[in-house]
């Protein structure tokens, strides 16, 4: 048995596409469109440039298509309805190289969103969702340029590390904003301009860690405090308690005078 034909030629008889025949390169072109019909996701649509560009904007897709072409190097998922990006999402697009997910309702990413594709990736547009937050290990090895304009970001230490590790897109970084923050003094602020000046984060986090571990070790002492108080005001109860009973009982001389009593009347 032969090697496998290309697919090309398991859709055209070889008469009609010889290799001498100038109808090679149309068989060829033909042969290649019909490919890629077969293999794009039939809610996008799928063209050749220097590898596949899938475009899927405005489909109301509310996840990501699982059918992509491997060959895929732009992915266009603008102004649809996915609100989640999975783990390994992206993982067979090994040539991916823009992918647009701007304009959507992403409110949470995996921690491993894109796995086997953030070493390539060049370009990742994430502007204009619902994020508040994203865990830093979602852009590990990230070297991409990225947009996170237009989301309600919550600034606070989490975040803080986040944008330390990542190339932000130079036109957009002024709309990364804090829509709420840790301090209520910075909601509304370009999150970018509020660390320029200074401010960190991380040491507000702290603060209120041991403000709350101040909080619960001085709760505890006070139930300890209390406590003991309790323990010595009970005992000194019993004590009084016990001094009373004792006085109550008859003396040794008065048992001696009445013992006397007896004899003599006896």
């Amino acid at each position: 048995m032969g090697p496998p034909q290309p697919r090309w030629q398991a859709l055209f008889p070889s008469s009609f596409c010889v290799s001498t025949s100038p109808m090679r390169t149309l068989c060829l072109v033909v042969a290649l469109m019909v490919v890629m019909a077969t293999a794009c996701p039939k809610s996008c649509h799928c063209s050749e440039r220097n590898g596949v560009v899938v475009q899927c904007v405005s489909r109301s897709l509310d996840q990501i298509p699982p059918d992509l072409p491997e060959d895929t190097v732009t992915l266009l998922l603008s102004s649809n309805r996915i609100s989640h990006i999975p783990n390994q999402a992206f993982k067979d697009l090994r040539r991916l190289k823009e992918l647009d997910l701007s304009h959507n309702h992403i409110e949470s990413i995996d921690a491993g969103a894109f796995l086997g594709v953030s070493e390539g990736l060049r370009s990742l547009d994430l502007s204009n969702n619902q994020l508040r937050s994203v865990p830093k290990e979602a852009f590990t090895k990230l070297s991409a340029r990225i947009r996170l304009s237009n989301n309600p970001w919550h600034c606070e230490c989490s975040l803080q590390e986040v944008l330390r590790e990542l190339r932000l897109d130079p036109e957009t970084v002024n709309e990364v904003s804090c829509h709420t923050s840790v301090q209520d003094e910075y909601a509304g602020q370009p999150v970018i301009q509020v660390l320029d000046s200074g401010i960190n984060f991380c040491n507000f986090h702290h603060k209120t860690t041991d403000v709350a571990m101040f909080v619960t070790m001085f709760c505890w002492f006070a139930m300890v405090i209390a406590y003991v108080i309790y323990y010595v005001r009970h005992n000194q109860e019993d004590a009084r308690r016990h001094m009373e009973y004792l006085k109550s009982l008859p003396s040794s001389s008065q048992i001696s005078k009445d013992f006397d009593t007896a004899s003599t009347v006896l």
